[in-house]
């Protein structure tokens, strides 16, 4: 295996590996230097490249295929792999290493599969590695949302597999297209395990309950990944199933509308990822190469600013322990570097122009207006309005501007974070100001796109203010506050909790009545095996004149006799042998 062919998913699994076992001092190059290993092999990756492996029953793994869409997503992978692990690298904890690592290459491993097999056991191994993501932090509530989260991706994983079964049950090996038809069972079943794992509305509650949970470094990853994973598969599957349009509008305000009233940092986060994700959900049902590419170019974008977001909320974290916006104030002075780089995070989810959220998510905008889906494009453009007065007005004003609440820098935060969010940073202007850096990648055959003309910039500038100021107006009542805002993994969270508790109390007693029948008819059917004689014996037969118990009693010559005639056969065999 040369260079041009090799595995980037490998190259990062190995670097877990290694890290899970070097001690401290070597670990912190390990992760640093490591991941960009798996981006030079991406970078030798030429469309075309293919490698196979032999599997049982004639079945052939195709583990590695490369072309325009998947190369570009393991591109997007593996840098943020390498920006991840800068900012993880001061982190001691050997399994949080491993898994971080090995998360990151399976996803590669789902994006660079080409044969339903290989797509479902990566899949399945990027799920495990990411529970312990959020099992690394050993709170109680990190444990708890991590059940949660193992539920819930059993569940979206067993339907994947299920439908994978069917597909390849009937000759069909290689992961194509399902969009055009039929819409059959194995149809369905693959599009609810994808749409699981991309937090599609309703199915979505998973997400912003565990991804708070995880550890500073952890969450970054999560951010990163699972959804954007989900978003590869739907386009390569199901490019053009309409009914996904309306889906991915649904997360997009669904999620912004909960970010306006959420006042955990990394809850608010989530719900956006959600609304994000959205727009790429829209896009895939949209179904033109130019929607498909805006899917693509807004994962590609989304992937560095909502991971610097998360970097940024970590180092806040980390230097004060405190999660809860209305807790925060005051921080811009405190925490500069941190401040400027949430800035620059903030313009570029919100689609400001120069920043390079804007030259992503207006393209699938520009593709619904041009598929003649008005409603559309004006839902998607409130959507971000919504992410505009969320983040980069509420966040940054109530975290960063507004009067000291007094906090505490408690420790200062490792450089190698600094380091991981200025290149974050870095990335998000320069994709914004150069977007052709971005645009000669994009997988599909289009018109040329050009975002910086005046009726874009009009039109966002407009929008943007249409949040400002109702912001200003309301700002009292913008404040955050401590309610808890129910969501649908309330229905999972309480009454089907109660649900599964009872059915366990019911499981447990039918098991207790069973076991306690087991032992009596185990006990008695002893006693009959024992002596026949004796459990007869026990019976009103004992009653009767004509009942004699000695014409049961067994000789003692009996078992004499058959013990001496085995004795004597023996004894026969072997001197006939010898």
């Amino acid at each position: 295996m040369t260079m041009s062919n090799l595995h980037p998913g490998f190259i990062l699994i190995a670097v877990g590996l290694i890290a899970l076992f070097v001690p401290k001092s070597l670990r912190r190059p390990v992760l640093a230097a490591g991941p960009l290993l798996g981006l030079g092999a991406v970078l030798t990756l030429a469309p075309g490249t293919n490698a196979t492996l032999p599997f049982i029953n004639g079945i052939t793994l195709h583990y590695l295929h490369v072309d325009a869409l998947s190369w570009i997503f393991a591109l997007i992978f593996c840098m943020m792999a390498a920006i991840g692990g800068i900012y993880a690298c001061h982190n001691s904890n050997r399994m949080e290493a491993f898994c971080s690592m090995t998360y990151a290459g399976s996803a590669l491993g789902v994006t660079l599969a080409q044969d339903w097999l290989t797509l479902i056991f990566f899949s399945e191994l990027m799920a495990a590695t990411s529970l312990f993501l959020i099992w690394c932090k050993k709170t109680p509530a990190s444990r708890q949302a991590g059940y949660r989260y193992l539920l819930v991706h059993m569940f979206g994983g067993n339907l994947l597999l299920a439908g994978i079964f069917l597909k390849v049950s009937a000759g069909d090996y290689l992961v194509m297209p399902l969009a055009q038809g039929p819409w059959d069972t194995a149809f369905w079943l693959i599009c609810l395990g994808i749409s699981i794992n991309a937090a599609v509305v309703p199915l979505h509650a998973w997400l912003v309950d565990a991804y708070p949970e995880g550890t500073v470094t952890g969450s970054v990853f999560l951010s990163s990944f699972t959804t954007k994973v989900a978003v590869y598969c739907l386009i390569r599957i199901f490019a053009g199933t309409d009914f996904l349009i309306w889906f991915g509008v649904l997360m997009a305000l669904y999620g912004a509308c909960y970010a306006i009233m959420e006042n955990d940092m990394r809850r608010l986060l989530s719900y956006h990822i959600v609304s994000q994700v959205g727009f790429m959900v829209a896009g895939v049902g949209l179904g033109t190469a130019m929607a498909l590419n805006g899917a693509t170019a807004h994962a590609f974008s989304h992937i560095l600013y909502k991971s610097l977001l998360f970097m940024c909320a970590g180092a806040i974290i980390y230097a004060t322990g405190i999660r809860k916006i209305n807790q925060l104030g005051g921080l811009a002075k405190k925490m500069p570097f941190t401040f400027w780089c949430f800035v620059i995070a903030a313009l570029s989810i919100s689609g400001v122009p120069l920043f390079n959220g804007f030259i992503s998510k207006s393209i699938t905008i520009s593709a619904a207006a041009a598929a003649h889906y008005g409603s559309v494009e004006l839902l998607l453009q409130l959507a971000g309005v919504g992410t505009f007065l969320s983040i980069a007005l509420k966040m940054i004003y109530f975290i960063f501007l507004a009067p000291d609440n007094g906090v505490v820098i408690k420790r200062e935060v490792p450089k190698n974070m600094y380091v991981a969010m200025g290149i974050g940073a870095t990335l998000c202007v320069l994709y914004g100001v150069y977007p052709e850096l971005l645009y000669r990648y994009l997988p599909f055959t289009m018109e040329p796109y050009h975002p910086f003309t005046v009726d874009h910039i009009t039109q966002s500038i407009e929008m943007l203010g249409m949040a400002m100021l109702p912001f200003m107006m309301y700002l009292p009542k913008m404040a955050p506050h401590t309610a808890l805002s129910l969501d649908t993994d309330w229905f999972y969270r309480k009454p089907f909790a109660g649900i599964v508790t009872g059915l366990s109390y019911l499981c447990c007693a039918v098991s207790r009545a069973l076991g306690n029948t087991w032992e009596v008819l185990y006990e008695k059917s002893m006693e009959l095996s024992h002596n026949p004689m004796e459990f007869l014996d026990a019976k009103p037969l004992r009653n009767s004149p004509k009942y004699n118990p000695e014409n049961y009693r067994t000789s003692i010559a009996d078992p004499i006799m058959i013990t001496l005639t085995i004795l004597f056969c023996s004894l026969c065999y072997f001197m006939a042998i010898i």
